[in-house]
């Protein structure tokens, strides 16, 4: 008890605060697009690969740039990289707006990937230097983490709101004075902090880490929206080559990109990979929710997104109460008690029908998510305090990956499960018009475009069965998800049963984790 770390002040809350608003701008565009796409559409006259890269160029440069980002924090200085970012993403914010054609506005989408993947990790790396006491650390992460999920529910409102008052451009200008409090604030508020002996950027390394994951993620999603086809596994094939090399390099090199040897930090990488695993398990079975929201029971984008909000609600609270759960046991029985909940959950989903209303596929969706709450800021934060704090970007840049990693793979993998058991229980009308019935028999949303030009028995009789069948689909994947979560339950118990309750004297638990202490375990020579 002797190196009792310092309290966090006043400046350093503020500089939560500061953080936390370019975290939910971030998430916000990932999804705030969505509602203004035919707007922007009709009036730049996009076409239907065009409308495709400007709702996904964001999130592919994001995923893209996060291992580059968050290292080049470690040798730059995490606040720097911030305000470089924040001023990037602010000037690209106005030049999307004010796109005057498709091909200007993905440029513009790209540039605000780019700059938003310098956000989440200096974001995180920054936490992690600001807040050195456990129980601060934990309550800061908390905000952090419901800044996500704030963002993600907050898009579809606030997009709904912009398009209600003013042109399809304002949804891109809410990020600019966001940007601007961060650049004036931002120098005065947040503490400057990098690798002393960080070496030079590898510039082949860079390549190799765009390549990796630009590659595997464009094949995940490709597969998820198009089903199995030669191009898209040809995409994942060259991601995993591009990364077997860029693995091989790291370790050739005196400065690598990415410290792989972080990941000998046993309890990083087990956190790492849960992130993963969460990632993958709770984006696939959101995926089936939303759309059986608005293909199932009709509501528009703006609508479904309000009726999320009260399950989302339930996670910002499990959330906040998770870091105190976490300093009075265990963490690892907080996040596999929250892991069999959310199998629960998905159990719930299992018996919603496709007649049975709103309200018990609203209530599964929530105890799922009451469920997950414990994950995203308890596992960041066992993943930020396993690592040297001058490695807090290269684990941060980490951490975002894996996740990123997680919704693709959760997408493709669970999403064809999905689209396999509506395909395969539909039931087509000898009625409908042939070009009608293969995008009928291709998905519901097929068949939900055919509808208005069926007569209205024949529309009805399609309606029902597609309704039926991508209902069988969700309960699949719900299916599918509960085994997950409990097989995520059992990683958990496994890997993270040593690790102490937040804030714990270490010398309480020396005989758990070794004679050598925890920091020759946690923290090797890197």
């Amino acid at each position: 008890m002797d190196n009792v770390p310092p309290k966090a002040g006043r400046r350093e809350w503020l500089g939560l605060a500061v953080l936390v608003l370019p975290t939910i701008l971030t998430m916000i565009d990932v999804n705030v697009l969505f509602l203004a796409l035919p707007h922007l559409s009709a009036d730049l006259g996009t076409s239907a690969t065009q409308q495709l890269w400007i709702t996904d160029s964001y999130g592919f440069a994001i995923a893209g740039f996060l291992v580059t980002m968050g290292t080049l924090g470690d040798r730059i200085g995490y606040r720097k990289l911030l305000m470089i970012g924040g001023a990037a993403f602010g000037l690209a914010s106005v030049l999307a707006a004010w796109s005057s054609s498709p091909g200007l506005l993905i440029a513009a989408r790209l540039l605000l990937g780019v700059a938003g993947a310098t956000i989440m990790p200096s974001t995180l790396a920054l936490i992690r230097t600001m807040f050195t006491d456990p129980k601060q650390m934990g309550t800061a992460i908390s905000v952090w983490a419901s800044a996500i999920i704030a963002g993600v529910a907050l898009g579809p409102v606030i997009g709904g709101v912009m398009l209600e008052y003013f042109w399809w451009g304002s949804v891109f200008l809410i990020g600019v004075p966001v940007m601007v409090l961060l650049v004036v604030a931002g120098p005065v508020l947040l503490p400057e902090h990098r690798d002393p002996d960080a070496g030079r950027l590898d510039l082949v390394s860079v390549f190799l880490s765009l390549g990796t994951v630009l590659s595997a993620v464009y094949g995940l999603k490709e597969l998820a929206r198009d089903g199995w086809g030669l191009l898209p596994v040809a995409f994942v094939v060259v991601g995993v080559a591009f990364g077997a090399v860029f693995v091989i390099r790291q370790g050739r090199l005196a400065s690598p990109l990415l410290d792989l040897r972080l990941l000998r930090i046993r309890v990083l990488a087990s956190a790492l990979l849960a992130g993963l695993f969460v990632g993958a398990i709770q984006s696939g079975s959101g995926l089936m929710v939303t759309q059986h929201l608005q293909l199932v029971e009709g509501l528009e984008p703006l609508q479904a997104g309000l009726w999320l909000l009260p399950p989302t609600v339930v996670l910002v609270i499990g959330i906040y109460l998770s870091p105190p759960l976490a300093r009075r046991i265990r963490p690892g029985y907080v996040l596999v008690g929250g892991a069999l909940i959310a199998a629960a959950g998905q159990l719930v989903i299992t018996q919603v029908s496709a007649t049975s209303g709103l309200a018990l596929l609203l209530i599964g969706f929530g105890v799922v998510y009451l469920g997950v709450s414990p994950m995203g800021v308890l596992v960041a934060q066992i993943a930020m305090e396993s690592c040297p704090p001058e490695k807090a970007g290269s684990a941060a840049s980490l951490s975002s990956t894996g996740s990123e990693l997680g919704v693709a793979l959760g997408i493709a993998t669970l999403g064809t499960v999905g689209t396999l058991v509506y395909r395969g229980e539909v039931n087509v009308p000898a009625e409908v018009p042939p070009a009608a019935a293969d995008a009928a028999n291709e998905s519901m949303a097929g068949a939900a475009a055919a509808a208005p030009n069926l007569p209205p028995q024949v529309a009805t009789d399609l309606l029902d069965s597609a309704r039926e069948s991508f209902t069988s689909g969700l309960h699949v994947v719900a299916g599918v998800a509960a085994v997950l979560f409990v097989g995520l339950a059992v990683l958990i118990a496994v890997t993270f049963r040593h690790v102490p309750p937040s804030g714990a004297d270490p010398a309480d638990h020396a005989e758990e984790i070794g004679p050598d202490g925890p920091e020759k375990e946690n923290h090797p020579a890197v």
